[in-house]
């Protein structure tokens, strides 16, 4: 009978303790792991090539936090590698990285470039000189949510017919305007524009703001990360013996795909 008591309260006694190891592990797990992808895009520019080296892409919870050597930054890219903006356009876009992240909101990412600058106008290569750049890096602010078992696709949005400027000595000087786009909550507006001689630029524009982009080889266009709101497009084309053309008023909501139904067709001068 002794025996038969001590094997019971052993086997009460283990049965306990796996269940506070189960609790334990249940309140100690924390929030689950979800993931954040980066990639890289541009807005069209007039240059043969625009050479950008990146160095590192860091994401940070704190959008204040400042010093990227200290905690709290998780790198996204850490890979030195030097990028031709204008391969990137019309909704293309390069795959920086990714990483693991707990789950939850974080609201700075930061974009370290080198050196390795230059921009080619012509066939002649021209050094980008950075007089602005600081060792922490451009600072994006996100407002990027976290979930468990998603992954969170962020792009940034490197204009570099905005960064490039040509001061009065004929020095070329890059300062990086950036933006971020959400392309899973975010809208776009696609089409075709025709003749490809007319080579235009194509523009969203609503209020101030403006985003843009060239089309492919085929005419086609995609312009993406949009807000909700109403939009003039404006194809502007760049051989001169076309005309531009402007389609205005077009409304589109929260995360919608608009695309033109008909080709837009743009007209020879004086026609």
């Amino acid at each position: 009978m002794n025996i038969l008591k001590q094997y019971n309260h052993l086997s009460i006694l283990t049965a306990l303790l796996a269940l506070f190891l189960v609790t334990a592990c249940s309140t100690e797990s924390g929030p689950g792991i979800g993931t954040m992808k980066v990639s890289l895009t541009d807005a069209p520019v007039n240059f043969d090539q625009v050479n950008i080296e990146i160095l590192q892409v860091l994401v940070n919870q704190d959008e204040s936090a400042e010093d990227t050597t200290d905690s709290g930054w998780y790198s996204v890219m850490d890979d030195s590698l030097i990028v031709n903006l204008l391969d990137y356009q019309n909704g293309a876009v390069l795959e920086l990285g990714e990483v693991e992240l707990e789950a939850g909101q974080y609201n700075q990412v930061r974009l370290l470039l080198g050196e390795n600058n230059n921009v080619v106008i012509d066939g002649e290569t021209h050094i980008l000189t950075t007089p602005s750049a600081r060792q922490s890096g451009y600072k994006l602010n996100v407002d990027a949510d976290i979930q468990e078992g998603q992954v969170y696709e962020l792009v940034i949005d490197f204009d570099a017919s905005q960064s490039i400027v040509i001061s009065g000595n004929n020095r070329y000087i890059l300062k990086p305007v950036l933006r971020t786009v959400n392309l899973r909550e975010e809208a776009s507006i696609a089409g075709t524009v025709q003749p490809l001689e007319a080579e235009p630029y194509v523009y969203a524009i609503t209020g101030e703001d403006t985003v843009g982009t060239n089309p492919d080889d085929e005419g086609n266009f995609t312009i993406v990360g949009l807000d909700e709101g109403t939009y003039n497009v404006w194809f502007n084309p760049t051989n001169e013996t076309y005309s531009d053309s402007l389609v205005e008023n077009i409304t589109i909501e929260d995360g919608q795909q608009f695309e033109f139904e008909e080709t837009i067709t743009l007209e020879e001068s004086g026609n």
